[in-house]
């Protein structure tokens, strides 16, 4: 069965490199069968939070907002490609992240993370383990760390140098661990509602 997978980008840059990382894992996702759609934070353009999807009466929260709570809800999984700012989150997709709650519940989420420095972004995935599942998902054990993105993808996603065959290398348990807990997910709540 194909899975639903939403892949999360959240750079404001005009110079984005974890673009490269989005667009690498899109293509990975989607050579292995998987329906793949990358969502990108700054081409969606939500306003800094002020109030939550939830908290608009049905039917007046605006468009882009509402278009992406339902693609949300009918996804199977999760993919968060996110850089390392100052050892944090990126605050373009932290923004959009927040706008949701419920949508995100009872489904499988991964990390994949990047910076221009040896680190490849440990710190913010680290800092994402904790925020997504405080929002109701399960985030699964196998990461991708990418550093410095530059040595490792070239503008259009494609792996080079050493650091691009260990990326290579690592993509498949992280795909092979994404997959295994969407379909866990989504036959458990096939087979019970979720408690709340």
């Amino acid at each position: 069965m194909t899975n639903r997978v939403l892949v999360f980008y959240g750079s404001y840059r005009s110079d984005r490199m974890g673009i490269r990382l989005a667009d690498y894992v899109v293509a990975g996702l989607r050579g292995r069968g998987e329906d793949v759609e990358l969502i990108d934070a700054k081409a969606i353009g939500l306003p800094m939070l002020d109030r939550m999807y939830k908290e608009y009466a049905p039917g007046t929260a605006p468009a882009a907002m509402a278009t992406l709570a339902a693609k949300i809800r009918a996804a199977d999984a999760f993919v968060f490609i996110t850089g390392e700012y100052n050892w944090g989150v990126q605050p373009g997709l932290k923004n959009l992240t927040d706008h949701f709650l419920e949508e995100w519940f009872w489904r499988p989420a991964a990390i994949a993370s990047y910076s221009a420095g040896r680190l490849a972004g440990a710190r913010s995935g680290l800092i994402w383990h904790g925020t997504l599942s405080e929002m109701g998902m399960v985030v699964i054990s196998s990461t991708l760390t990418v550093g410095p993105i530059a040595e490792a993808l070239t503008a259009d996603g494609k792996p080079i140098g050493e650091a691009g065959r260990l990326l290579d290398r690592a993509f498949p348990r992280f795909a092979d661990d994404l997959a295994w807990w969407t379909e866990a997910a989504r036959a458990q709540r096939a087979r019970k509602a979720p408690p709340y």
